[in-house]
């Protein structure tokens, strides 16, 4: 069985995946001081609540906060013997070329799911990812990460407008009855909706306009779902995009 582990800024996501199937999704709150005694104790006391015999045999990581690899790769030696691949490392080989300025460095998450998405949908692709951050991957063609757009996230901005504009009080981020606002959580949560559905849209028109040729746009990430509901320009939704791409990074690597 392999333990593809997603750590993002915010959350880190566990799944077992069995060779055929996700057994199960598993989330905690990313934090570098969890050890890997933590981590275990974590981990097996969720699997036993959902009955499931995991014997983990491999491992892979990508991780956007380098200070909690270490741990990880303790939690894979000391508990499961295994040795974890981890995106990004020279010894965890990508089947997915990258077309950036030199000296760039592209975030592992960024081309997890461009592996993911070029395996599932083809080339000539745009990924909208909803994390911490708003990210839009631009995938070529043959396959190959050729850059993309960063913008902060959606609940990244609302804590920005709240802690910058006392009077303005936190919300949910959730799809308004009404694009006017009568009160104030209204007109927020009107702001942050249908500001995000415009700026989606606007960047993958211009995005295509820029490629010159028609595009496949792809949503993941927390809140695609409810993005969706608004009319953003999404053709298809992907919730586990990302753990899609580490099977087929685990599997490049064995065949390889």
């Amino acid at each position: 069985m392999l333990l593809a582990i997603d750590c993002g800024n915010t959350n880190t996501v566990f799944s077992i995946w069995d060779g055929a199937r996700f057994l199960c999704t598993l989330r905690t709150a990313t934090e570098h001081q969890r050890t890997a005694d933590q981590y275990f104790v974590w981990f097996s006391t969720l699997i036993h609540h959902h009955g499931i015999r995991a014997e983990i045999t491999e491992m892979i990581i990508s991780s956007t906060v380098p200070r909690v690899v270490f741990n990880l790769r303790v939690l894979a030696d000391r508990y499961f013997g295994c040795r974890p691949l981890v995106v990004g490392k020279p010894e965890c080989r990508l089947p997915v070329k990258v077309r950036v300025d030199a000296g760039t460095q592209v975030g592992p998450d960024r081309l997890v799911n461009t592996v993911a998405g070029h395996d599932l949908y083809g080339g000539d692709l745009i990924i909208v990812d909803f994390g911490t951050a708003t990210t839009f991957d631009v995938v070529a063609r043959d396959g190959a990460y050729i850059g993309g757009v960063i913008a902060p996230g959606v609940n990244l901005s609302l804590q920005a407008l709240h802690e910058a504009a006392a009077a303005l009080p936190h919300v949910d981020v959730t799809k308004p009855e009404r694009v006017i606002g009568t009160n104030t959580v209204d007109c927020m949560q009107s702001g942050v909706f249908w500001g995000y559905v415009g700026l989606v849209n606007g960047i993958c028109e211009r995005i295509k306009t820029e490629r010159g040729c028609a595009m496949t746009v792809i949503a993941t990430g927390g809140l695609a779902p409810l993005f969706q509901q608004g009319d953003a320009a999404f053709d298809a939704l992907e919730e586990d995009l990302t753990m899609h791409g580490l099977t087929v990074i685990n599997a490049y690597n064995k065949e390889g």
